[in-house]
């Protein structure tokens, strides 16, 4: 929460349950975390345990009561403003405002937590699952990343009476922030109502990037700094047996890395291409490797 805690007009202290047992005593602490909430010396909400939804839920509600005191904004500077969200969101059928952006979604917060014996720290990528949910089901929206404008970000929570990121637009209305949207996904008329992707565009970007190279390599990072261990390891077999061969970077692109998977029913990575048709991932290409046969029909540098 530190870490945003701007985003909430709410201040937080964090106390060691077991090192002031006389104050645990006199709230009637039961549970582990425990999260309290005051509003002029009393408290008015609790939540008893670890329960992310009502932490977030409540924190939401707090929040707004908070809010609605605060002083009016002068009129015609927020016309202006309101003129300008109001056309972002219209920008996009389906449109999500956001930390960072569908390629590179920035963790929204974090949450501290208060246990008997120490301090435990619960993140939730909320902009990350956002993101994994509307390209679960192949939608086609558009973004804006918050952190790049302060007054967008600010003026919002105020336009749509939301005061926390992600939020989520269809059709120039909120529908609201990630659990709203989880719970919206479970009914199927909704998520036939939501614009999608033309497959068959997505699929002829593949097959274009695919057949883009003899033999094609698709990975996290690139061949002179691989991103993980799996991608490392196919990139020395190649270079072991002289290959010649395009490489890709996964992590640039979610559309292509989530796309991929889907087109050539194959669900981790690395992946490699011999003349357009999927070998597979590294294990494959290792078995692959043990044959001459195999090794003599790979391109090779000249």
């Amino acid at each position: 929460m530190e870490q945003d805690h701007k985003s909430y007009p709410i201040g937080f202290a964090f106390i060691d349950a077991e090192g002031v047992a006389e104050v645990s005593a006199a709230h009637s602490i039961a549970a582990a975390p425990t999260l309290i909430y005051f509003k002029g010396g009393k408290e008015v909400d609790r939540v008893d345990g670890y329960k992310p939804s009502d932490i977030e839920r409540k924190l939401t509600q707090h929040s707004f009561d908070i809010a609605t005191t605060a002083p009016p904004a002068s009129t015609g500077i927020k016309e202006d403003l309101n003129t300008r969200l109001k056309k972002l969101i219209e920008s996009h059928r389906l449109m999500l405002f956001m930390k960072g952006s569908p390629d590179n979604p920035k963790c929204d917060r974090m949450f501290y937590i208060i246990h008997f014996t120490c301090f435990t720290f619960y993140v939730f990528g909320f902009s990350k699952q956002m993101v994994g949910l509307l390209n679960d089901i192949n939608a086609d929206f558009g973004s804006f990343d918050i952190l790049s404008n302060e007054e967008v970000r600010q003026g919002l929570k105020t336009y749509s009476n939301w005061p926390t990121f992600p939020q989520l637009y269809l059709d120039g209305e909120l529908i609201g922030g990630l659990d709203v949207f989880r719970e919206e996904m479970q009914d199927s008329d909704f998520v036939a109502k939501l614009p999608k992707k033309q497959a068959n565009d997505l699929n002829s970007r593949l097959k274009s990037l695919i057949n883009s190279h003899k033999l094609m390599l698709f990975m996290k990072g690139d061949r002179h700094q691989p991103q993980c261990g799996f991608s490392r390891q196919i990139i020395e077999l190649l270079n072991g047996a002289g290959a010649d061969y395009g490489t890709f970077d996964i992590l640039k692109d979610e559309e292509v890395r989530q796309g991929l998977k889907t087109y050539s029913n194959w669900p981790t990575y690395p992946q490699l291409y011999l003349n357009g048709e999927l070998l597979g991932g590294l294990d494959v290409v290792r078995a692959e490797m043990a044959d001459e046969g195999f090794v003599s029909s790979l391109p090779k540098r000249s």
